[in-house]
């Protein structure tokens, strides 16, 4: 079961993630270790040669990786990124984005997440990003 639901992630996000609301960002499933978010296109999202821009998709794979380590341990608001990678692998359509995030290893101190990027509609990846968390330890 995962420890963070929907529901509860779109609250969080609403409170304490305003930038990835207005942006257009959605959880659409969270599980005990994995999520999957969209992102609604939008023009502004291009960049010049019309393809998506690469901030734009980095921003979706770290939100998808916080739903993902937040659906294991429940809400910890201060679980932060600290380190993120990702290789861009096929120039994105101009539509909306899926990102599907994996727990790899949780421990402790550390979750270690993977997530792929899709154009919606299209089956090859787009991208794909690991990322670090570091979870603060419990508060007494």
């Amino acid at each position: 079961m995962p420890k963070i639901t929907v529901d509860q992630f779109n609250t969080l996000m609403t409170e304490e993630m305003p930038w990835a609301v207005e942006a257009g960002m959605t959880p659409e499933t969270i599980g005990a270790d994995r999520a999957t978010m969209r992102l609604a296109f939008h023009e502004s999202m291009l960049r010049p040669g019309g393809t998506m821009s690469g901030p734009t998709m980095m921003a979706l794979a770290d939100a998808t990786m916080y739903a993902v380590v937040l659906g294991a341990i429940g809400i910890v608001k201060l679980a932060v990124t600290t380190s993120f990678n990702i290789n861009f692998l096929y120039r994105p359509s101009p539509a909306d984005l899926l990102a599907e995030g994996r727990l790899l290893k949780i421990g402790k101190r550390l979750a270690v997440v993977e997530v792929t990027l899709h154009s919606d509609g299209h089956d090859e990846p787009v991208a794909h990003a690991t990322g670090t968390y570091s979870i603060p330890p419990a508060s007494n």
